[in-house]
């Protein structure tokens, strides 16, 4: 008889990992102004991801943050989809407003998912590859320092190619909203390095599952 262990932890970090980036998508269509910095809603949102893979990469090795990348790309198939279906679904003649609604937020939801799902590749696995790297050569030293070039580094990249894709044509200039939606997520990137610290020091180095067998014994 074989009894597996799943971690909790673990399904937590993945199933937070998948909602930020499904609700990232939803959230992209709408463009805000922070003070002089003109960003995607989404930012925040998709900033945590990079956090998410970083704790799961930490706590769980390179093999289950490339699975968790890999759950996070089906869950952003599945949510565009399912927002497509709805999309199709006939509106009840006295909702027709909210049907104008959904279109207006999540009828471009296709050029938003090709950028996201473009960049999501790109800039997710160059994150794990480039924490992998400086975490076999500073061990257990210097969280600090792989955590937030290996955010930084697949930040950029994530932004260059998102705002490329979803927005090119669209607006004035793109480089400024590049520039933009980089700085905030620096930002964001510098200031989640305490909850990095807290989270991998109370974990530990764990393993997602493990399998017994009471005949070994």
């Amino acid at each position: 008889m074989t009894n597996q262990y799943i971690d909790r932890q673990l399904v937590l970090f993945n199933v937070l990992f998948a909602t930020s980036i499904v609700i990232a998508n939803v959230l992209a269509g709408k463009v805000v102004m922070i003070g002089s910095f003109v960003i995607p809603a989404a930012v925040v949102m998709y900033a945590f991801s990079f956090l998410f893979t970083d704790i799961i990469h930490e706590n769980y090795g390179k093999e289950e943050a490339k699975r968790t990348v890999q759950y996070g790309f089906i869950a952003q198939i599945f949510a565009s989809i399912m927002i497509y279906l709805g999309m199709l679904l006939p509106v009840a003649p006295f909702a027709t407003d909210t049907q104008e609604a959904y279109e207006i937020l999540l009828g471009q939801n296709y050029r938003f998912v090709l950028a996201s799902l473009a960049a999501y590749l790109v800039s997710q696995h160059v994150d794990v590859y480039i924490f992998s790297a400086i975490k076999k050569r500073t061990a257990d030293r210097h969280k600090w320092l792989r955590n937030n070039v290996s955010t930084l580094t697949s930040q950029l990249l994530d932004t260059t190619i998102f705002i490329t894709i979803a927005f090119i044509g669209t607006v004035p200039n793109i480089w400024i909203m590049i520039l933009s939606q980089f700085v905030i997520k620096m930002a964001l990137a510098l200031l989640d390095t305490p909850v990095f610290y807290f989270l991998t020091k109370i974990n530990g180095t764990k393993k997602p599952i493990h399998n017994e067998n009471p005949l070994d014994a």
